[in-house]
């Protein structure tokens, strides 16, 4: 069983690792030919999943090295990392969607915030509070059987609780983090759905109207044109955002399982959701960090093409040096 489970993770963590390097390399060229600051969330993404599955690829040599005792400090190191990496890929998306937001509700608001020390400043938040709030758990000895297996000072496994003392901490921890920020995915797409279907209605009210140029005067003709160029830039915020709709779309269906699960096992002891979460859902939590770079590859038609070009130069080399 161990070692089924460790072959399951080691592929896993190789194809997470491998598809996020490659998306990220093509939104590295991306943000070096434009500069964005969008693209430079999205490639934060990119590294905080590609570190998920660095931290699993430590859950797989402890699946197949089973035999030899675990320390208690490296059961919480491991422990404490791939939850901060969760944590940090998680923030990300929020913080994507939180651009893509304000691009659209407050246009001039979000030029002027805009910005290398801002975004800066942004990611750094992202990542002092994922690892703050995945190891600071870590800091008092009692807590060590709350947060992994813990028997004859060997670290069966790090992805449940055998005995959960602070069980309301632990789900006001959950609570604050995904719950919220499920709550603010919602009022920010249903917002933006509202915007994009008046944008819409304005833009074929526009081209109705620039249609007939008997009925309007030069200078009103100018007018719609640069209220329409303004709308249009708008819109292609909107688009731009279905691809982020998605990407929220796939972190609610594969990780609300646990969460909502995880929550009920808390509360109810009797329930046997233990081996539910352990092999099941907490690995399909995981597999986000591999749909992720997927999605833009997919949607993202900038990436795509990035990525065609790559492809495309590395062809061009493997045939020029052949003899």
């Amino acid at each position: 069983r161990p070692r089924v489970m460790g072959f399951v993770l080691t592929i896993s963590a190789l194809l997470i690792v491998s598809t996020n390097l490659l998306v990220g390399t093509a939104l590295l060229k991306l943000l070096l030919k434009r500069g964005c600051q969008s693209w430079c969330f999205v490639l934060n993404l990119a590294l905080a999943d590609t570190l998920v599955g660095v931290a699993i690829t430590g859950l797989a040599t402890e699946d197949f090295n089973n035999k030899f005792i675990q320390g208690k400090t490296r059961c919480l190191l491991r422990m404490s990392f791939l939850t901060s990496t969760c944590m940090a890929s998680i923030l990300t998306m929020f913080l994507i969607s939180l651009d893509r937001y304000m691009a659209i509700k407050m246009p001039l608001r979000y030029s002027l915030m805009s910005g290398k020390w801002k975004t800066t400043g942004s990611l750094l938040a992202v990542w002092i509070s994922s690892f703050t709030m995945g190891f600071l758990p870590d800091t008092r000895e009692h807590r060590w059987r709350d947060f992994c297996y813990i028997k004859s000072n060997r670290c069966l496994h790090l992805r449940c609780c055998e005995k959960v003392t602070h069980d309301i901490a632990i789900i006001v921890l959950y609570c604050l983090l995904f719950f919220p920020v499920l709550s603010l995915f919602i009022y920010m797409y249903l917002d933006i759905l509202k915007i994009a279907c008046i944008h819409h209605k304005q833009i074929s009210q526009i081209r109705q109207t620039s249609s007939r140029p008997e009925e309007s005067s030069h200078g009103q003709s100018q007018y719609h044109h640069h209220h329409q160029h303004q709308l249009l830039r708008s819109w292609s915020h909107v688009k731009a955002l279905r691809t982020v709709g998605v990407l929220i779309g796939c972190f609610l269906v594969l990780w609300s399982p646990f969460f909502v699960v995880c929550i009920v096992h808390l509360l109810c002891r009797e329930c046997a959701l233990k081996e539910v979460l352990e092999n099941y859902l907490w690995l399909l939590g995981l597999f986000n960090s591999l749909i992720n770079p997927l999605v833009y590859a997919c949607w993202q038609r900038e990436v795509r093409l990035q990525l065609s070009d790559m492809f495309s130069c590395i062809t061009n080399r493997l045939l020029s040096a052949a003899p």
